[in-house]
């Protein structure tokens, strides 16, 4: 059973830092890219960063310069550091794994940024 399991969401003030981690596990293919989409109510879930295989990263322009993706290559895990959050930050963020043949998502995790 494919898991991609998320943590590191919570409340923060404005200006302040939050760390996601993403750890799949039962992923039958190689995976060829991490990365992290948010959501919020009534709006399209949209891409955030993410990480590839051989190490390339990319942002999002609204999160270039204050969040940055990395990778534990031996655990397969991802990591998101979000720093000098803004509450326009506010949104369910989910993990993804993208494979040769199928994409995977965490369930999501809730993070505010209050003003």
């Amino acid at each position: 059973q494919v898991q991609l399991t998320e943590s590191g969401g919570g409340l923060v003030q404005a200006g302040g830092s939050l760390r996601l981690s993403c750890a799949p596990s039962g992923v039958p293919f190689f995976i060829d890219r991490m990365g992290w989409y948010r959501q919020v109510p009534g709006k399209e879930r949209e891409f955030v960063a993410s990480i590839h295989w051989n190490g390339n990263t990319e942002y999002a322009d609204s999160v270039k310069g204050r969040f940055a993706i990395s990778r534990d290559s031996a655990k397969q895990t991802v990591a998101l550091q979000m720093n000098s959050l803004k509450p326009e930050d506010t949104a369910v963020y989910y993990c993804n794994a993208l494979t040769t043949r199928e994409a995977y998502w965490g369930q999501g995790t809730q993070v505010t940024v209050s003003s």
